[in-house]
């Protein structure tokens, strides 16, 4: 069904842009594109940034496996290593530290209009991107490639049937946010 689209990057790019919009502008409608509610979530005051994570993850887990189980997908997971696994989560943290904004959320910002979302996020994922592009040669071998991970997926990891471990982290999931509701977090 998808093997045509797999071969048409301009279709690929145009159904990327409209799921791209519609995912910031339901991050947009959800609240998670202000600072305050970010700021928040950091905090341990307003979980609604862990509420509609948890949720994205439920949809796109069903989503994916219920595709795979028809042969409508093929999973491809891509091959990680400790070393980038730290490095990714070092310039995420400190880029989340400094702006209150990860990469999904300053995009759902700029396009809800806010300046420090476009000069801060938009300039210093664009800065950031050029300084990583032009170290990469000099970090691969001595900080990317070490610890390398296997290219499985969780149930490949844990020797599971995948409906089983989607049924799991679903009742997990749910059960976190009905505690969350529950508790009035």
């Amino acid at each position: 069904m998808f093997s045509e689209l797999h071969e048409n990057k301009k279709a690929q790019l145009i159904i990327g842009f409209f799921i791209g919009m519609a995912f910031g502008s339901l991050l947009f409608i959800g609240g998670v594109t202000k600072y305050d509610v970010i700021i928040g979530q950091l905090l341990l005051t307003d979980f609604t940034v862990i509420k509609i994570m948890l949720t994205a993850v439920v949809v796109g887990m069903i989503g994916v496996y219920a595709m795979k189980s028809k042969g409508v997908v093929e999973l491809h997971p891509k091959p990680g290593s400790f070393g980038s696994t730290v490095l990714g989560g070092i310039i995420f943290g400190a880029g989340f530290a400094v702006l209150g904004y990860c990469p999904g959320t300053v995009a759902g910002a700029v396009g809800g209009g806010s300046l420090d979302a476009l000069f801060g996020g938009v300039f210093g994922i664009l800065i950031g991107a050029g300084i990583f592009a032009w170290i990469y040669p000099s970090i691969y071998e001595k900080i990317l490639a070490r610890g390398e991970f296997k290219t499985e997926t969780i149930p490949e990891a844990l020797h599971l049937n995948s409906r089983i471990v989607v049924i799991v982290f679903l009742v997990f999931i749910l059960s976190v946010l009905a505690g969350l509701e529950y508790f009035g977090l």
